[in-house]
């Protein structure tokens, strides 16, 4: 009886340890996004899946229905650093009145993950219009949430509990997707994509205010991750460099940007930001948070809907739409393919290390906690793309592609940086 008592007591032990150790992925799938050649077709319902990192391959472990969305940027997850909840939120909605046509939404949903197999959702709040990324502080008693519409929604957060403290209004056209949290808690960076900047942010406690500085990196910025160490942001800019020749189509107020000296370089006035030129290849860029001042870019493709940090601070993957076919009948959709870049992130340059052709339309991505394993979210396939990464090369594994039946759109763990 003895010996069985023993090693019950050492499964037990071990069986928690695993768990401490474990490694979840949230995935937020969007069913309203119909296209043509679908099976089978019409909406579908949106959904939230766990699947298990620790194994491989990848498993999904359960899924349920939570509202979601994947048109906007791929950081519309947050996963606890425990794991053991995740916040999703929602930009848009169906119309009830009228099924073929989507409305702005403000959900944000409390999912539960303490048990991946069974997650549930415990909490429904509402932000703003247009609810996209999200972020916990360092404490994880504080959340931001990045609204289209305009402003950065506040939430307080105990026991799993969301509690709305309080609304950031930022410039009108300023167009915010995301916003992120320095190391220390006491900033936060907006991604403004109508305003073609970085909005940096005071937080004291829950009072989240406007500070009025700005960081210019490019043109239509849309997602973004800051390294562990907390020194550099990695951005991704939808439409590239600003064209340096070009008027400022928006002014912004003299004292509005920190390291004005970028734009005017870049060919604005102090003050302003120049006008976009379209079409071009999109860009990431590298900000040193000590300076507020880019001090490397690099040309990637058309449309980097992603950039995610790998756990070990050293990779940058990057998720390029490159005109991928949305859908399964598009005549071109044997031609065109999305592209994965994976970056070096080190001493303030980035280095391209690998890149590989990709599914069509996709979106977030996530690493595992070895810095090793990219999952990549593939909305004309309805499914998650699972690669190898050595640092030197990318290769995608075909068994263990992940099916759904929505469309994939962000993704997370807790290492996401």
């Amino acid at each position: 009886m003895k010996s069985y008592l023993y090693l019950l007591r050492v499964a037990v032990l071990l069986a928690l340890a695993g768990s401490m150790d474990a490694q979840v992925a949230v995935s937020a799938n969007d069913g309203k996004q119909v296209r043509p050649g679908d099976d089978p077709p019409g909406i579908r319902p949106d959904t939230v899946a766990t699947i298990n990192l620790n194994v491989y391959p990848p498993k999904v472990l359960a899924t349920i229905p939570v509202p979601a969305s994947m048109i906007g940027p791929p950081d519309a997850v947050a996963v606890a650093p425990d794991s053991s909840f995740a916040i999703v939120t929602a930009c848009q909605k169906v119309d009830p009145t009228d099924a073929t046509k989507l409305l702005p939404a403000d959900t944000v949903s409390v999912v539960d993950i303490s048990d991946p197999e069974k997650p549930r959702v415990i909490q429904t709040a509402s932000a703003g219009p247009g609810a996209s990324g999200v972020s916990f502080n360092p404490a994880v008693d504080l959340v931001l949430v990045a609204n289209t519409s305009g402003s950065i929604s506040v939430f307080s957060l105990a026991k799993k509990k969301l509690t709305k403290v309080g609304d950031v209004q930022m410039e009108d056209g300023s167009g915010p997707t995301d916003v992120v949290f320095s190391r220390d808690g006491k900033k936060a960076y907006v991604v403004e994509r109508g305003g073609d900047r970085l909005a940096v942010l005071n937080v004291d406690g829950t009072k989240v205010t406007n500070t009025g500085q700005a960081i210019v990196t490019g043109a239509s910025p849309y997602g973004m991750a800051i390294t562990p160490d907390g020194r550099y942001a990695v951005n991704t800019n939808l439409q590239g460099a600003i064209d340096p020749n070009a008027p400022a189509r928006r002014p912004m107020g003299g004292a509005g940007v920190a390291g004005g000296g970028a734009a005017v370089a870049q060919g604005g006035t102090e003050g302003q930001v120049p006008v976009r030129r379209q079409p071009r290849s999109g860009t990431i860029t590298l900000v040193d948070l000590q300076t507020n001042q880019v001090v490397d870019s690099a040309q990637v493709g058309p449309t980097p809907e992603h950039v995610v940090l790998s756990p070990n601070g050293r990779y940058a993957e990057v998720t390029v739409a490159n005109g991928a076919a949305s859908s399964l009948t598009d005549a071109n959709y044997s031609t065109t393919h999305g592209l994965m870049l994976v970056y070096g992130v080190e001493s303030g340059k980035l280095t391209k290390l690998a890149s590989t052709d990709t599914g069509h339309w996709c979106q977030g991505a996530t690493w595992n906690k070895d810095s090793n394993e990219i999952l990549l979210q593939c909305a004309t396939e309805h499914h998650i793309e699972v690669y190898k990464f050595d640092g030197t090369s990318l290769s995608m594994d075909n068994k263990a592609t992940v099916k759904f039946d929505a469309r994939p759109g962000a993704i997370a763990t807790a290492t996401n940086q």
